[in-house]
């Protein structure tokens, strides 16, 4: 049940009465206002590390003996929810392996429920994504192992998606998890997941190899070898627009691949079918809306790109004038420098004239703030608030 929290609205009228400068600032803090303002906000005061503690407990306890207890699954995700909340502080997320919830958390991959594999792969992506001690950590724990089942072979297309998400977290700037992952015939896993009906599913994918032929060019005769080319240019006449701009951008790294063998790009750019396929997303960016053109602004360009990779001219969409719309290229007007331009640029732009010898009178410059005192100034009492807010943050699957 829900705790019954502070007056919030008193604290706010509070707080406004005492910032927004309608007071004199010569009124001191009244020792029982003090009093209120601070039990007010100790109310909301949370002890983190003291909350991760007890979800470990219940992390660490087994299914069976919850069950018992009648606790629900629904139940065990509202609490990764609420962890999930916690560890997105790098420091929270380094301080659940102290504490011992780092293992009990990588066990409920192995859940009964899918829902809670789901949810577990994503509060492990929250924990290591741009966190290289976590990363290490998982690693460490053999993390990497369970997330790759459920990516492989979770019967949930969801908990395969959402261990997929953690996956590209883990291994993201982390080569011994990228050698890890390619040892386990990861590519093969990301071949398989292309063919999925799920879009989400082929969309991260697709990130996944991007990144990946990014930061090993060499990969690229792997790809070829397993028949990412062939799934791809499937991929390209899809009718999500992110799959699209996803497999058009992979194909144009296979054909651009100038490393090792070079009968895989040979493959791609002499391939009859892309061309067609090409010639058809041609014809139906030249038939779109202004809007939807605007939106379609990265397939336009991967579209000609990757036109001109393979057969060294440019495509008709450049012809046409819709490789770069009137206005795409250009900077959004400087407004604000005009009224607000900063004291050194105005003085470097006006130097060169202030240098130039003039027999014009200069006007004396105009200086802020307070002259020189007549008398001495009168003593002034200090004045300190504190304000606080608080704020609720929801979390997307």
């Amino acid at each position: 049940m829900a705790k019954e929290g502070p007056n919030w609205d008193g604290l706010l009228k509070w707080s406004l009465s005492h910032a927004d400068g309608t007071n004199p600032p010569s009124r001191n803090l009244s020792e029982e206002d003090r009093r209120w303002f601070m039990e007010a906000m100790q109310a909301q005061t949370v002890d983190v590390i003291k909350r991760m503690k007890e979800i470990t407990l219940v992390m660490q306890t087994p299914e069976q003996v919850l069950e018992s207890q009648g606790v629900t699954s629904q139940d065990i995700e509202d609490m990764l929810d609420e962890l999930q909340e916690h560890v997105e502080s790098i420091d929270m997320a380094n301080d659940l392996n102290s504490i011992g919830g780092l293992v009990p958390l990588l066990g409920y991959l192995k859940n009964s429920h899918a829902n809670i594999r789901a949810k577990a792969a994503e509060v492990v992506s929250t924990i290591v994504q741009n966190n290289p001690r976590s990363q290490q950590l998982v690693m460490e724990a053999n993390g990497l192992e369970p997330l790759l089942s459920n990516f492989t072979s979770d019967p949930d297309v969801t908990a395969r998606t959402k261990a997929l998400g953690a996956i590209s977290s883990l291994i993201r700037h982390n080569k011994p998890a990228i050698a890890a992952f390619r040892l386990a015939n990861g590519y093969a896993a990301l071949r398989d997941a292309l063919s999925s009906e799920s879009v989400k599913f082929q969309r991260k994918a697709l990130n996944l190899i991007h990144y990946l032929l990014h930061e090993n060019r060499s990969d690229c005769n792997v790809v070829t070898e397993l028949g990412f080319p062939r799934v791809m240019m499937h991929l390209a006449s899809s009718d999500d627009g992110e799959v699209r701009e996803g497999a058009l951008r992979g194909l144009l790294a296979l054909a651009q691949d100038k490393t090792g063998d070079v009968a895989g790009s040979s493959s791609i750019v002499e391939n009859e079918k892309l061309k067609q396929i090409l010639q058809k997303r041609i014809k139906g960016i030249s038939s779109m809306s202004p809007e939807d053109l605007g939106a379609a602004k990265e397939e336009r360009q991967l579209v000609d790109s990757l036109w001109n990779t393979c057969y060294n001219e440019p495509s008709s969409l450049r012809e046409k004038g819709l490789v770069v719309l009137p206005g795409e290229d250009a900077l959004p007007p400087d407004v604000a420098s005009k009224h607000f331009e900063p004291p050194l640029r105005a003085w470097a732009a006006n130097r060169n004239e202030d240098t130039k010898p003039s027999n014009e009178k200069k006007q004396a410059p105009l200086l802020l703030g307070l002259g020189p005192p007549t008398q001495d100034p009168p003593a002034q009492n200090s004045f300190s608030g504190a304000m606080s807010g608080a704020e609720n943050r929801d979390t997307s699957a």
